[in-house]
């Protein structure tokens, strides 16, 4: 399966009671495919809050995602936890909702081994008939899927896929090793163009939410041999890139989509909104 270059980490809408806003939530996602260009987009990641939504709610933004999207776009459900069993029964609930594919993030907090690693993510994704996209974020799990784990796991049928937050030469030991099909994506913003530049297919964002469109021009320009092109397009949004993450995610890139005239409501606890000042910020960084 392709995904497509540029894949959207979505952020999930909430009203001010801080149930899920389904009318804004149908709105985003015409944006990011319309508007944003997005080729596929991820529900319910770590950027959509994932640690706040209950299983129910997951489940009901899998079902209205893959509605909404209308098979214009891949929609990839993320399914991964530090719970295998609980992951392996969010998958099938995904598997049924009909999803395209799963993205699963190393376990948090219970710091397995690269053994326990593997052995997680064997388990979901034998437990599915869906390809799965492995996500490994160091910066937020405290563990690290090593190189040499992710071409083990590679070797599973449907394990076609990994959103990588680890070191560029990680990028490039896996590319280098990696069975024909694997798809190697970088999972940040401001390493996209140098991950590809290593041989990583795509970018899974966050940015995309306010600068798809130059983000996809920068991808192109790449693949069509205009490295300078991609480079100056890389440069002019590199503070964007950088800047969304100066409060945890997703706080700023939901006040960015406010400030664009699309406002997605606030963050659940224990995240806090950004205050007047961090604001002010963000929108001057936005008219740059």
């Amino acid at each position: 399966m392709d995904f497509g270059r540029l894949v959207t980490a979505m952020v999930t809408p909430f009203s001010a009671d801080g149930s899920i806003d389904w009318d804004t939530t149908g709105r985003l996602v015409e944006y990011l495919i319309e508007d944003q260009l997005s080729d596929s987009i991820v529900v319910c990641g770590t950027t959509g809050e994932s640690p706040t939504l209950n299983d129910e709610e997951k489940q009901a933004m899998f079902s209205f995602v893959v509605k909404q999207a209308g098979g214009r776009c891949k929609v990839i459900a993320g399914t991964g936890s530090n719970d295998t069993a609980h992951s392996v029964h969010l998958t099938k609930v995904a598997e049924q909702c009909g999803v395209d594919a799963i993205l699963l993030v190393a376990p948090y907090y219970n710091k397995p081994t690269q053994e326990g690693l593997y052995q997680h993510f064997k388990a979901i994704a034998e437990s599915t008939a869906l390809p799965v996209m492995l996500y490994n974020v160091p910066g937020r799990t405290i563990v690290s899927l090593s190189a040499a784990t992710t071409l083990r796991l590679a070797q599973l049928p449907n394990v076609i896929a990994t959103k990588e937050c680890a070191s560029l030469d990680q990028v490039a030991e896996i590319v280098a090793g990696a069975p024909d099909g694997f798809l190697v994506y970088s999972g940040d913003d401001s390493a996209g163009l140098p991950a590809m530049s290593v041989g990583a297919y795509g970018i899974v964002s966050v940015a995309s939410h306010v600068v798809g469109k130059p983000m996809k021009a920068m991808i192109q320009a790449y693949l069509e041999g205009q490295v300078a092109q991609a480079a100056k397009l890389h440069g002019e949004n590199l503070p964007i890139f950088k800047g969304l993450f100066e409060l945890p995610n997703p706080v700023l890139v939901k006040a960015a989509l406010a400030l664009r005239g699309l406002p997605v409501g606030g963050v659940r606890l224990p995240l806090v909104a950004a205050d007047e000042s961090e604001v002010a910020a963000l929108r001057h960084l936005l008219t740059l």
